[in-house]
């Protein structure tokens, strides 16, 4: 009798077969000359003339009203660093697999080899077949940089591994407090991590740039790097612009010291980093009733049963099999269905926002092992791509047809 396979052995076998996991499907017949017609010359001349008058009239006549393109370098792979274009194929792949399955949407996976300097422009160049733009496993700090660039193309562009990580962590953070009865704005937390996704969820819960009407800002945030708590006097803080906005933005009592002088006396631990880089010590050290949420993947930063033990109110992982999953897939299927359900040209803050609420408001009766829903809930994409919707309206975001 064979030994059971492991799921690594598995999955390749199951690319192996279907040669990949997409394919593209036919929504018209082509059977006879009139079909030809229709869907090809001389017909479509009529279509190209009427989008030529007025471009957005593409989204009335093409795929472009419900495709989004998937792009990545493949330079930060999810556990697997830098792989390049053509090993990140199978990641971007699957990536589309869920915005169809979950959010109906139509997405192709674009994969460049490596990032150079015709990298922004080439994105640019492809925008006019997409309604958006999700950007996917680029390293930092180049994905702030491409994010930023892209800003005002016309479509929606979106770095999920910041802006879907965020969202979720706040979604969770505000359930956590509502069964903790903490108050979101008396929380201390300390973010380990200072990457894409650290980046993102530092600033979502400060509400930088964020209308401060929408949510509380969180009473301070201590970030920690490889080198420790990141402070404005740092040696070298100014070689990294994202790192030196950190310490602008955070850190107000100037405190300096490792992840564990940063844990002591903290509400709420958020680690976007490495494997086992907590102990149960240092949680014990952290005011009661702690929210440890260790999204670190395939290996938390500690796991879920000695989090408890410690002392932890409630814990949440990026891993499936432990509850409270914390997933970027909660969010970016909703995100990205609400902003082309009316046909956005950004995905702004309030959007953002608006997100994460919906997706904490979906649990009406949070617990310390139920603070989110299940990742593959199609109603959460239906209530988050309403929220997004709405809010893309109120901020300018929707497009107008004459």
């Amino acid at each position: 009798m064979s030994a059971k396979k492991d799921i690594y052995t598995e999955s390749v076998e199951l690319h192996e077969k279907h040669r990949g996991k997409i394919e593209v499907y036919s929504k018209v017949p082509l059977k006879n000359r009139h079909d030809l017609s229709l869907a090809y010359t001389p017909g479509v001349a009529e279509v190209c003339r009427e989008i030529a008058k007025n471009k957005d009239r593409a989204y009335k006549y093409t795929l472009k009203a419900n495709t989004i393109a998937i792009v990545s370098d493949g330079s930060r792979v999810l556990s697997l660093g830098n792989v390049g274009g053509y090993a990140a194929i199978p990641v971007m792949e699957g990536k589309a697999l869920l915005f169809k399955k979950l959010a109906d949407i139509d997405a192709f996976p674009i994969c460049f080899e490596n990032y150079h300097t015709e990298f922004v422009d080439e994105v640019k160049n492809i925008a006019p077949v997409f309604g958006g733009i999700a950007l996917e496993d680029i390293a930092a700090p180049k994905c702030f940089e491409l994010e930023e660039a892209l800003q005002g193309i016309g479509i929606p562009v979106m770095h999920d591994d910041q802006h879907g990580t965020a969202v979720v962590v706040l979604a969770a953070l505000i359930n956590a407090c509502r069964v903790t009865k903490k108050r979101f704005e008396d929380l201390n937390i300390v973010v380990i991590g200072a990457g894409a996704a650290g980046f993102a969820i530092i600033r979502m819960l400060r509400c930088i740039g964020y209308n401060p009407n929408l949510c509380s800002s969180v009473n301070d945030i201590i970030v920690c790097d490889k080198m420790g708590i990141i402070h404005r006097n740092r040696d070298g803080l100014y070689a990294n612009k994202y790192k030196f906005i950190i310490a602008e933005e955070t850190n107000h009592a100037a405190r300096t010291g490792t992840v564990e002088d940063a844990l002591e006396g903290a509400d709420v631990c958020i680690g976007v980093s490495a494997p086992a880089i907590v102990t149960p010590p240092m949680i014990r050290s952290m005011n009661s009733n702690p929210i440890i949420f260790a999204l670190a993947s395939p290996v938390p930063e500690i796991l879920p049963h000695d989090a408890h033990v410690a002392g932890a109110a409630i814990v949440g992982t990026a891993r499936n099999e432990y509850p409270n999953q914390i997933n970027y897939a909660l969010a970016f299927p909703g995100i990205f269905r609400g902003a082309l359900d009316v046909h956005a040209t950004r995905i702004s803050d309030e959007m953002k926002v608006a997100a994460a609420h919906a997706l904490a408001d979906y649990v009406t009766h949070p617990q310390k092992n139920r603070i989110l829903p299940p990742v593959l809930d199609r109603d959460v994409v239906r209530a988050v791509a309403r929220a997004v919707s709405a809010a893309a309206v109120s901020s300018g975001c929707a497009r107008s047809f004459d």
